[in-house]
């Protein structure tokens, strides 16, 4: 969605409807379509393999960037395509989606040096930490053009000051983390607890991804 919104610019055309205005020009100028675009996942973990998934009716370009290679049936499912060196594949996208756990070596990952690695005119979807993002570079970016649009749910610190940078930034499609806040998802939480509790009192073992840390070291998802 959040791709979408900010490819085909969105949010200046329902500006202008609730302003009363009506310019089409002035939307399309800087509106395309998502196919035949390069879009890049820095993380290809649970989120980033579904996003893959997800895109692929689309017929995008589709890379992706981790520690360890997807499996080959994925790879072929997806049509994804592997990029080892993460600087490299900046330089191809015309959008980045950011899916990597904050760890201490992705704090802060996101600062000038990287944003200039990326096209000029880049899409930039962060969902997964605000910290991992150094949000005055990314302001900066975004107010000299280099970011064309930034997304996400996420924000540091949290609540996000009302003089928080990202607020005021051009061409930004932010929300105040309200991804996990749905009826469905509060009901999954209390399920998904409830069955962690069920397997903590029968001694079983949590599914891997439901692990931070296991045996006194941090679950390998988040190393």
């Amino acid at each position: 969605m959040r791709i979408l919104i900010l490819v085909r610019n969105f949010l200046p055309g329902y500006h202008q409807v609730i302003q009363g205005d009506w310019n089409v020009a002035a939307i399309a100028h800087r509106a395309y379509d998502l196919e035949g675009k390069t879009i890049g996942t820095v993380g290809a973990g649970r989120i980033g393999k579904l996003l893959l998934q997800r895109l692929r009716p689309f017929n995008c370009n589709l890379l992706y960037h981790d520690r360890l290679k997807m499996e080959p049936e994925l790879e072929k499912e997806t049509g994804a395509k592997f990029e080892e060196d993460l600087d490299a594949m900046l330089g191809k996208c015309d959008v980045v989606v950011v899916n990597t756990p904050l760890t201490d070596k992705t704090r802060g990952m996101f600062d000038a040096n990287k944003i200039a690695k990326m096209k000029k005119g880049v899409l930039i979807v962060n969902n997964a930490r605000g910290a991992i993002m150094d949000a005055q570079a990314v302001a900066d970016a975004c107010a000299s053009g280099h970011i064309a649009g930034y997304s996400g749910d996420v924000w540091y610190p949290q609540p996000a000051p009302s003089d928080h940078v990202w607020r005021h930034m051009p061409n930004h499609a932010m929300t105040p983390h309200i991804s996990g806040t749905t009826i469905d998802a509060q009901l999954r939480y209390a399920a998904g607890v409830k069955d962690m509790l069920d397997k903590y009192f029968k001694g079983e073992d949590f599914p891997p991804q439901n692990y931070i840390v296991k045996e006194g070291k941090l679950a390998s998802q988040y190393l």
